[in-house]
C-alpha cells in the first residue's frame, strides 16, 4: 500500500472509528454528533494528503531529479552501487555528478531530458495513484462510519480497505508498468550517448518486462 496511506491515513482512521467506539451509543443525536466531528476529522486529512502530495508533485517536476534513487516500481529500478557519487539530472537537462555539472553537447541534452521526462511521468502516476487510494480509503470511512466500527474492532478494517484500493488502482499500476520498457530504452539510449551515466544506468530489460508478472501475482494476494 502506498506509504502515505498506511503511515498516515490509516492510523488516523483508526483513532476516529476509536472515537466513535467510545462515544456514548444513546440517541441519534449524539451518533450524529459523532460522526460530525469524524467527518471534519477526515474532511482536514483530506486536506492535509492533497497539499503534501500537490508539494510533492511541484518538487518532482522543477527539482533535480536523482538518478540512483528516482523510480521505484514494484522492487525494480533504478539502482545506482552505493559507492557511486550523487548524480542528478536537472529540470534544464544538465547532468550533475557530486554537485558538478558534466560536460555535454545537445544530444546528449536532449537525452538527458527525455530520460528525466519518463521517470518525472512514471513519479507522477505514482503519487496520483497514492493520491486516489487516500482519497478512496478516507471516502470509505465518511461514508459508513459506524457500519466499519465493527471492522476496526476486529482487525479487519485495513484489510478491506486495501482490497477495495487494490481493485480500483490496480489499472493504473498495470499503466506504470506499460511505460518501463520505453524508460528502459531511453536509459540506453543515454547511457550509450554519455559515458558518465552509464554506472547509473541500471535498470535491466527483465525488469522494465518483468513489471507486470509482479503487479498481477501482488494484487492476487488482496
Amino acid at each position: 500500500m502506498h506509504t502515505t496511506l498506511r503511515t498516515r491515513v490509516l492510523p488516523m482512521l483508526s483513532a476516529c472509528l476509536l472515537v466513535a467506539v467510545l462515544a456514548p451509543a444513546p440517541g441519534h443525536a449524539a451518533q450524529d454528533g459523532v460522526g460530525n466531528g469524524i467527518s471534519r476529522e477526515l474532511a482536514e486529512a483530506r486536506r492535509e494528503v492533497r497539499a503534501d502530495l500537490a508539494r510533492a508533485r511541484m518538487e518532482l517536476r522543477t527539482g533535480n531529479l536523482d538518478v540512483a534513487g528516482s523510480l521505484r516500481v514494484g522492487g525494480t529500478g533504478d539502482r545506482a552501487a552505493p559507492t557511486l557519487p550523487k548524480a542528478e539530472i536537472t529540470p534544464d537537462g544538465d547532468f550533475l555528478v557530486d554537485g558538478e555539472a558534466v560536460a555535454i553537447d545537445p544530444t546528449q541534452r536532449r537525452h538527458l531530458l527525455d530520460y528525466r521526462s519518463r521517470v518525472v511521468g512514471i513519479g507522477l502516476a505514482g503519487i496520483d495513484i497514492g493520491e486516489r487510494s487516500t482519497e478512496l480509503a478516507i471516502d470509505a470511512v465518511d461514508r459508513g462510519v459506524f457500519r466499519l466500527v465493527v471492522a476496526a474492532m476486529t482487525g479487519s478494517l485495513e484489510r478491506q480497505l486495501e482490497k477495495r484500493i487494490a481493485t480500483a488502482v490496480e489499472s493504473d499500476v498495470r499503466g506504470i508498468c506499460d511505460r518501463l520498457p520505453a524508460l528502459y530504452a531511453s536509459q540506453q539510449r543515454l547511457a550509450d550517448s554519455l559515458p558518465a551515466f552509464r554506472p547509473y544506468a541500471t535498470m535491466t530489460i527483465d525488469e522494465a518486462s518483468d513489471c507486470e508478472r509482479q503487479v498481477r501475482r501482488e494484487f492476487a494476494r488482496r
